[in-house]
């Protein structure tokens, strides 16, 4: 309940007013095999209602589909030809990430334009008209380094309406957003999906190349930019959405998969504590309330509300009905088993999984 207050999740309504001066920004789209999805997100991309100078590089990361080919007849339809760029890849260099490599590609085009700030967004996201000026203006009004905003993932199939507010919750309680705010405090982490970032700060921490390993490369960005003396910000907003399904619960395991055992640092001894904690934390108090005597049973039933209550606001965040606030033990009993495939991909020289990729094989 006081880890940052985490479960206070709160929507982002900054109105952003008047700046003298706004400054250059270059959004930058890493993009592997995104064709459903990657015309919609240029498309909103382009509608950005920013006063100031911007421009697009779509980084295509060898996709094997027609993404380069949608985003150049996206940017064509929305008459944005001329300030969005697609760019091919080049060869994935040993020891780096998929798409932290896309990024340092888009980076180093974007040098030639001197931006103050990098969008940071991926391809299947479909940001609203005012996202780059409310971001930029919370920037500038803040003196912050970093901004993040984590969109709305979609909730309408059974499994993503019983997992994906879950994932929000989860996320939130790993990084509290109060914490990550606090330059006191040692947490930091982001949303991938949306940073904007100062070049500044990409150049004090040494480019793109000294996270270039990291799978959780949104949070090891925010940490790096933190430690380095700058100030980050990680909100949450409804107006800009994920465009990415899941359809079924194999999806959303391997989404999970991706990066859970990395969380834990590849540790073994984490796995077991974590395992520990998700059935204490989730499980330990409905056992007790069906099965306790008192005083056993006040504690639990104390403990099943507080959980049920907290979850409830983030079920709100989506729409859902509120008797799924009751789902969560059963989203934790996945979680943990979706945490255990994680482990035993990468023992196996799979971890990471991401686009036919194995980002975190072992011994790397």
């Amino acid at each position: 309940m006081a880890r940052g207050y985490f479960w206070r999740v709160s929507e982002d309504k900054l109105e952003p007013r008047r700046l003298e001066n706004w400054p250059r920004v270059v959004v930058i789209v890493p993009a592997r095999n995104e064709a459903a999805t990657i015309s919609q997100t240029i498309s909103s991309l382009a509608k950005q209602d920013y006063p100031g100078q911007f421009s697009i590089i779509v980084v295509d990361d060898h996709s094997d589909d027609a993404t380069a080919a949608l985003a150049r007849k996206a940017a064509e339809e929305c008459r944005a030809a001329q300030r969005i760029a697609i760019h091919s890849a080049g060869n994935l260099p040993p020891g780096w990430t998929g798409k932290l490599w896309a990024l340092n590609e888009g980076v180093q085009l974007a040098a030639s334009q001197s931006p103050e700030f990098l969008w940071f967004t991926d391809a299947d996201i479909e940001h609203a008209p005012d996202t780059l000026r409310r971001l930029v203006f919370r920037v500038e009004r803040d003196s912050l380094d970093l901004a993040s905003l984590m969109v709305l993932l979609q909730a309408k199939t059974f499994p993503e309406r019983l997992l994906i507010p879950p994932f929000l919750y989860f996320f939130l309680m790993l990084y509290p957003p109060r914490w990550i705010a606090d330059p006191k405090a040692r947490t930091a982490g982001a949303a991938g999906g949306c940073i904007l970032l100062r070049r500044s700060a990409i150049e004090r921490i040494g480019g793109i190349a000294s996270i270039r390993g990291e799978v959780i490369d949104d949070c090891a960005l925010a940490r790096a930019v933190k430690r380095s003396g700058g100030k980050i910000w990680m909100g949450l907003t409804r107006v800009s959405v994920s465009l990415r399904s899941y359809r079924t619960f194999l999806e959303i395991r391997d989404m999970i998969a991706r990066t859970a055992f990395a969380q834990l640092r590849f540790s073994f001894v984490l796995l077991v504590v974590t395992l520990i904690g998700l059935f204490v934390t989730f499980w330990l108090a409905w056992i007790l309330f069906f099965t306790g005597d008192d005083p056993a049973w006040i504690m639990a039933s104390t403990a099943v509300s507080l959980m049920t209550t907290t979850f409830l606001l983030t079920v709100r965040v989506y729409g859902l009905w509120p008797a799924w606030a009751f789902t969560l033990p059963v989203a934790a009993l996945f979680y943990g088993y979706a945490t255990c495939v994680s482990a035993v991909r990468y023992w196996l020289g799979r971890g990471g999984q991401w686009k036919g990729r194995a980002q975190a094989p072992r011994g790397d």
